[in-house]
């Protein structure tokens, strides 16, 4: 997200892990929940992208280009 800062929440849940992702300039916030086993850098990096994908689709883009009809996210 060009020229704006990104904060990142990690919550453990039981098994599970939620990130969370807020843009600092806009609000537009998004959360992913994930296996802690895998490393902090990755689950960040699948938010922020989701926060693109989010923004992209908010924006009128493509955001991903997929056949979901609107329903959708991203799939791991």
């Amino acid at each position: 997200m060009a020229g704006a800062g990104v904060i990142i929440e990690f919550i453990k849940m039981g098994t599970v892990v939620k990130v969370t992702a807020v843009c600092e300039r806009t609000g537009l916030e998004v959360s992913i929940v994930g296996d802690p086993r895998v490393s902090r850098m990755e689950l960040e990096r699948l938010a922020i992208r989701k926060l693109e994908y989010v923004r992209a689709k908010k924006a009128g883009g493509q955001g991903g280009g997929g056949t979901s009809g609107g329903r959708g996210g991203i799939l791991t």
